[in-house]
Order: C-alpha cells, then structure tokens, then sequence
C-alpha cells in the first residue's frame, strides 16, 4: 500500500497524542486527583438512569472486578454513587455523584472541542469520507 508509512504514523501518534492530551486537560483542572481510565469510567456511567456494574464493566470492555476496584476509588472521592437495586438486592447500581457530573461534563466539553476541531475546515463531502473511514477503523478495533 502506497500511503501505509503515513497511515500508521499518523494512527500511532493520534492515539499517543490524544491520551497525552487528554491527560493533561484533566490534571491542570480541578479533577487532577483521577485518571483518564477514571474518566472513562464516569463517561461510561453517564448523566442518565443508574446503571448496573455489569452493563458498565461490557461497555468499558474490562470485568467486573476490574470495575469494582475503579468504582471504589471514585466512590471514595467523591465522584460516584454506588447502591443496591430495590428490585433484586444481587444488583449494584453506579450513578454519578455532583462532583461526578461536573467532571463528566468537563471530559465531554474536551471531547466536543476535539471533534470541532477536526471538522472545522471541512466540506461536507470530505467530513462524510471520514466518518467512512472512522467507522471502518473502529470495526477493526473492535474485531480484534
């Protein structure tokens, strides 16, 4: 493939430099005291209805254990919520807590201006080409 050394630099650093970047937005604010990995697990339990530790732990692709020793942490910092279901007490619902929502409200205001940012200068035409190309990067990822 022709454009494959460009390809793979520029995917390689994309990935390094959007981890980088997202890292720093979160220590120079007033969420330095948790991770990008604790962000994303705030994403992943969002603003709405509480949900369950397995539909979190599927979404974020980890287990449940993993999620657990997450959770702990940022239900002792204050960022989420953790109770039992009234309808069956084996369920362990996460919502996000005040502190929770602001930071998860800070992480996608980062997001949105990221994807601004990248489609800022172009066409309709090129935009769709891309969201193409995403889609497909993303079947692969999600493949392997």
């Amino acid at each position: 493939m022709k454009n494959y050394d460009t390809f793979n630099d520029v995917l390689v650093n994309l990935f390094r430099d959007i981890l980088h970047v997202e890292e720093k937005a979160l220590t120079s604010s007033e969420y330095k005291n948790i991770s990008g990995r604790d962000m994303h697990v705030l994403e992943a339990i969002g603003e709405g209805e509480p949900q369950n530790m397995s539909a979190v732990a599927a979404q974020l692709s980890v287990t449940v254990g993993t999620l657990t020793t997450a959770v702990n942490h940022l239900v002792k910092k204050g960022y989420v919520h953790r109770e039992r279901s009234d309808k069956d007490r084996r369920v362990v619902l996460l919502s996000l807590a005040e502190k929770g929502s602001a930071a998860y409200r800070h992480h996608r205001k980062f997001h949105e201006e990221m994807v601004a940012a990248m489609v800022k200068e172009l066409q309709p035409e090129e935009v769709a080409a891309l969201e193409a190309a995403l889609r497909k990067l993303e079947r692969f990822f999600r493949e392997q």
